[in-house]
């Protein structure tokens, strides 16, 4: 349960010297929210909260929590006394997250002077999505490749020190800090709560989301694994500037309450505190490693052998297609759905087996799924590949033909030699140069940083740099010999395409 209050301490309890002065850091608060500047006993004697002393350890009733994190937005007023406080933000909107160090003297020494980890993530409120959260972040992916779901506005932020976002996480940011001095995160949270919705009709109910914020301490081999402190709130995001639509909403329907229908209601407070609650599933940070580079010994490379450099880890092969059989069983089919990005309708299709599915015809689908999303999931019940814009044909050319090229000058030897070499086949989508660098690269086992140019063959064996535009007027089955001339400045290769 998130808790954003505005808390009017009594003259004793500001005299005991509980209040610590934070200066101008924490205005806007409401109440300065120090260091200890209340114990969480005296927040949940308050009405408001009676309903979670039954469920606290006994052993938690005077305990105040180490640290303590508040979100600069207000909460909405339209929410029970007994239930979660809800905070509206706007997508891709800018957050202050304070980071409080909350700690009673004495308390949690080891950590004095040295830093501490802290990990946020935007999670699923709903048990029903986190069960599929897997599948829901992948089909975001999809949808919006290159974009994230969490990132830090750095130039905002204080205090925070070496932040990483990991790529393949969509959804966490991390970053050292020290408790010792002022730190405030800024957020963005870039996707809204009706993407995740079951049906899109418009005006749809926007599912809730979890900021959850875990702190870590170092272990003796100086690793961050040691659990200090986990807190969430529950929010929803909506397109620019629905935030502020939704809240002023909420305030107007409040407003024509009558007073005894406002007291079972909480009020709207400036900022939300996070409460604290279980720690996520710890998964361990994967540093990305620095860029391959050639083996300096070598002027070429092999294609499709992966012998690049000894250090490099090839990329890898793209998934297999993943068609529906008929002998597939219902568990399965389940499984299938989800990978293929239709967990909407896996529960309709509960039941069916591989055999039931294929058996449907398109408009049976339609009828069921709706018009796009029918056609599609027909599409892929079928295995239907999509046929690409271009195909060319390249092979590596061999340092033995260059060298009875170069010996023997004979054009039927030439094509005697040429005939034996292999041919790869390389499928373009957007005809740009990028692409078939990467493609190239893909084929080399190797990073498309380490090619730095590529070349056609022109007449007269001139090097023609090659362009998106001469990539649109390529012949569909081209067929091209590749050679490879390393690079004056550095440690990447030129292509020549002949």
């Amino acid at each position: 349960m998130a808790w954003a209050l505005k808390l009017p301490l009594a003259d004793e309890v500001i005299e005991s010297g509980l209040v610590q002065d934070f200066d101008a850091s924490l205005s806007g608060i409401g109440q300065e929210l120090g260091a200890g500047a209340y114990s969480m006993s005296d927040v949940l004697a308050l009405p408001i909260f009676k309903q979670e002393e039954s469920s606290l350890p006994p052993d938690n009733e005077n305990k105040i929590l180490p640290f303590q994190y508040v979100l600069c937005a207000a909460t909405s007023p339209a929410v029970k006394l007994h239930d979660e406080t809800l905070t509206y933000l706007n997508q891709g909107q800018s957050y202050e997250i304070r980071m409080l160090d909350n700690r009673k003297l004495g308390e949690l020494p080891e950590i004095n002077g040295k830093l501490v980890k802290s990990i946020f993530r935007v999670v699923f409120h709903d048990r029903r999505l986190q069960y599929t959260e897997h599948q829901q972040l992948e089909g975001w992916r999809w949808n919006r490749p290159g974009d994230r779901i969490l990132d830090i506005d750095i130039p905002m932020s204080v205090g925070i020190i070496d932040p990483r976002a990991n790529p393949t996480q969509l959804n966490t940011v991390e970053f050292l800090w020290d408790p010792a001095k002022r730190t405030s995160v800024f957020i963005q949270v870039h996707c809204i709560s009706t993407e995740f919705t079951m049906r899109k009709h418009g005006g749809e109910k926007g599912v809730p989301f979890r900021v959850q914020i875990d702190t870590f301490k170092e272990n003796e081999n100086g690793e961050y694994t040691e659990h200090l402190h986990s807190a969430s709130c529950q929010i929803k995001v909506f397109k620019p500037k629905g935030a502020d639509r939704k809240q002023k909403t909420d305030r107007e329907k409040m407003e024509k309450r009558t007073p005894h229908e406002k007291e079972k209601y909480q009020p709207s407070y400036e900022t939300t505190i996070l409460t604290e609650c279980s720690p996520w599933p710890e998964i361990t940070y994967v540093n990305n490693s620095p860029s391959p580079g050639f083996n300096s010994s070598h002027s070429s490379f092999s294609l499709g052998e992966g012998n690049g450099s000894p250090n490099h880890q090839p990329e890898p092969p793209p998934p297999v297609t993943d068609n529906l059989l008929p002998t597939t069983t219902p568990q399965e089919a389940q499984q299938w759905l989800h990978r293929n990005r239709f967990s909407t309708f896996t529960r309709l299709f509960t039941n069916f087996s591989g055999a039931d599915l294929l058996k449907l015809t398109r408009d049976d689908v339609i009828q069921i799924c709706g018009p796009a999303d029918g056609i599609r999931l027909f599409n892929a019940l079928k295995g239907r590949m999509v046929r690409p814009r271009l195909t060319i044909y390249v092979c590596q050319e061999s340092l033995q033909l260059r060298e009875q090229q170069q010996q023997q000058q004979q054009q039927q030897q030439k094509h005697e030699d040429g005939d034996s070499n292999v041919y790869h086949a390389i499928y373009l989508e957007e005809l740009t140069a990028v692409e078939l660098t990467e493609k190239i690269a893909q084929l080399f086992s190797i990073s498309p940083c380490q090619i730095s140019q590529i070349y056609k063959q022109g007449p007269t064996g001139i090097h023609v740099l090659i362009s998106d535009e001469m990539i649109q007027n390529f012949q569909e089955e081209a067929c091209f010999i590749l050679d490879t001339m390393k690079a004056e400045t550095n440690d990447s290769y030129h292509i020549i395409l002949k």
